[in-house]
């Protein structure tokens, strides 16, 4: 039976019902729900990123089945560090991940993109129109080098990164377009230790909250994510 998740597919693409199976297995496995428009939009990105790819290098992972896990799950993962968030900054957005997987399960987010190379812009631009989160969600074209104002980059009160840089440098950057009070979210591979983790939040003026690991759901490669509070 075809799965419903596809039903706003035009033919011709990338993924199929294998895809949707996977991703429906995997959101299961991460005990996360979410309504078949939602997994169809996330499928409609996957299919724009393997469209896009030959064209513009996004990713090293091609398959649908590793693009599902490592992409998708992957971002999915870490809803219940931004459930809360009403703006959320990716830095180093790339294929907009987290930031468009985010955008699409969490409604009534807004997410801005943030990257430096022009033809990743355009792709994020078109990946969130299918992804129908267009309206919420804002790619730009830009530098994060700490200085918001001066970059066109606006302040969130919830700034994330996938493996954009490591976690001490990546804080050092980040709380410079974090609100007042707001929460910084490191997702990593090998997850630097809670005392190395608290090291590094004094270090960038932050204070760890939380720190948990896990496997994606098909690969099982191990992952992290971490949250940390910006002090006013």
């Amino acid at each position: 039976m075809r799965n419903p998740a596809l039903a706003l597919f035009p033919p011709g693409c990338s993924v199929d019902n294998s895809a949707a199976a996977l991703l429906d297995s995997g959101l299961a496995t991460l005990e996360l729900t979410l309504p078949d428009p939602a997994k169809a939009a996330l499928l409609a990105w996957a299919d724009e990123l393997l469209k896009w790819n030959p064209k513009v290098s996004l990713t090293a992972i091609t398959r649908p089945d590793e693009v599902v896990d490592k992409h998708l799950l992957d971002s999915l993962a870490v809803l219940p560090e931004v459930r809360g968030a009403t703006h959320v900054l990716d830095l180093g957005a790339g294929a907009g991940l987290p930031g468009i997987p985010l955008a699409v399960a969490l409604p009534e987010l807004r997410v801005t993109l943030v990257d430096a190379v022009s033809k990743k812009v355009s792709f994020l631009k078109s990946a969130a129109v299918k992804a129908q989160v267009a309206p919420r969600v804002k790619a730009i074209h830009a530098r994060a080098e700490g200085q918001p104002t001066n970059e066109g980059i606006p302040t969130a009160d919830c700034v994330i990164s996938r493996a954009f840089m490591d976690v001490g440098p990546f804080l050092a950057l980040a709380r410079h377009y974090v609100t007042p009070g707001g929460r910084i979210v490191t997702m990593t591979g090998q997850t630097p230790a809670e005392s190395v983790l608290r090291d590094l939040a004094k270090a960038a003026n932050c204070t760890l909250v939380s720190r948990r690991t896990f496997t994606l759901p098909v690969s099982k490669d191990p992952r992290g994510v971490s949250v940390f509070h910006v002090e006013p």
